[in-house]
């Protein structure tokens, strides 16, 4: 049996860590330095596990002020008011997700891509794509841009069950919100293969640009969602 990764292996150690610290929800954790010396990992391995918590549900940062024991969300919440992946939110869901990668290359920066990252034309890119799964279902397709130089090695990583989203922020490109357009398509010949559903049936299309907190663009995704497998309910309240 092959041994988890380090980063898997430090997510339990936390996880034990704050059971023997007795810390509940809303419990501030040890400080990043305090736990690397404690459970004897570099600064990166643990920030790998922290997010990796994050995405769980179990963790949550708090912009200079560390990390804390996570309240849990109210038990009715079925889709996510704040910026979470699909692996996180398939977590949430208690389902498993996983991907079939079509692309994952270095390629120059299109302008309309460019301008839409605010970088010069040219400049080198991560697009991948791939079909992502829940519980071994085809529900998505995915189509995400971002820039090679912010995030090195993604070009390298296995994407079929690895989150984006968790490995961007081990690398230190941080998330802060997702400006989305979303609009109802019907699917071509090539959607409708990799979906698995007839050619001209419906697809829910998310085209949004992530940010980050400083609001400089760091990442562009199309999510083509089956309309006959993914349903998006959410809440409104008076502004």
């Amino acid at each position: 049996m092959t041994a988890a990764p380090l980063w898997a292996q430090t997510a339990d150690q936390i996880l034990g860590q704050i059971a023997r610290d007795g810390l509940g929800p809303g419990d501030r954790l040890p400080a990043e330095r305090e736990l690397c010396e404690r459970l004897d990992v570099s600064r990166v391995t643990l920030r790998k596990a922290l997010v990796e918590l994050d995405e769980r549900g179990l963790v949550t940062p708090s912009h200079g002020r560390g990390w804390f024991v996570a309240v849990p969300p109210p038990a009715t919440r079925d889709w996510p008011q704040e910026l979470e992946s699909f692996t996180a939110t398939a977590r949430r869901k208690n389902l498993t997700a996983s991907s079939l990668v079509l692309t994952q290359e270095v390629r120059p920066a299109t302008l309309d891509e460019a301008e839409a990252l605010e970088l010069p034309a040219g400049t080198p890119l991560l697009h991948l794509r791939r079909v992502r799964l829940l519980n071994g279902v085809r529900v998505a397709v995915d189509s995400s841009l971002v820039a090679a130089a912010a995030a090195p090695g993604l070009e390298e990583m296995d994407f079929t069950e690895a989150s984006l989203f968790t490995e961007l922020a081990a690398r230190g490109v941080a998330l802060g919100r997702s400006d989305v357009a979303i609009e109802a398509r019907p699917a071509d010949a090539d959607l409708a293969g990799h979906l698995e559903v007839a050619e001209g049936s419906p697809v829910l299309h998310l085209d949004q640009v992530i940010v980050a907190p400083s609001g400089q663009p760091v990442m562009l995704s199309v999510v083509a969602y089956a309309g006959s497998r993914y349903r998006l309910r959410t809440s409104f309240t008076p502004g």
